[in-house]
């Protein structure tokens, strides 16, 4: 394993033949290639095609490739058409490449989220159609190619 260090330069990596039963918390960046069966918290995350991960996640970025079967929050997260997710996804930001699996729910973690919405009136007057302005506290979702 790498060195703590408050720089984003380190980083620890589990190798596929390794299977971890039990929490894991990393202040370093950590690539996940083996099997994980507990709760995973870390700044970031890279997950190999071949990995599983069975319990949730918690990261500032997660990079999700492999099986994962538990819920996860991350502010920026990308979803690569390998992954296979079932469990409930909480993002700031979120990037689907086409063919990934998810079963579960998908709901932006912004702060606002949880008070009630002081400007709801004015999105009752928007046009019936959908359409209106793009805010910057608004969700942000991107479909990779």
């Amino acid at each position: 394993m790498a060195s703590r260090s408050a720089s984003n330069s380190t980083f620890s990596v589990i190798g596929s033949d390794v299977t971890i039963k039990g929490d894991i918390t990393a202040s370093a960046d950590l690539h996940v290639d083996g099997s994980i069966e507990g709760d995973l918290h870390c700044a970031s995350l890279v997950q190999g095609e071949s990995s599983i991960i069975s319990g949730g996640i918690e990261a500032q970025t997660a990079r999700l490739a492999g099986k994962v079967v538990g819920s996860i929050r991350a502010k920026e997260l990308v979803v690569l058409k390998s992954a296979r997710i079932e469990g409930d996804v909480h993002y700031d930001a979120l990037t689907i490449e086409q063919g990934a699996h998810v079963d579960g729910r998908f709901a932006h973690s912004s702060p606002k989220a949880a008070a009630p919405a002081a400007p709801r009136p004015q999105q009752q007057q928007a046009a019936p159609t959908g359409d209106k302005p793009a805010s910057p506290d608004e969700p942000k979702l991107t479909l990779a190619s």
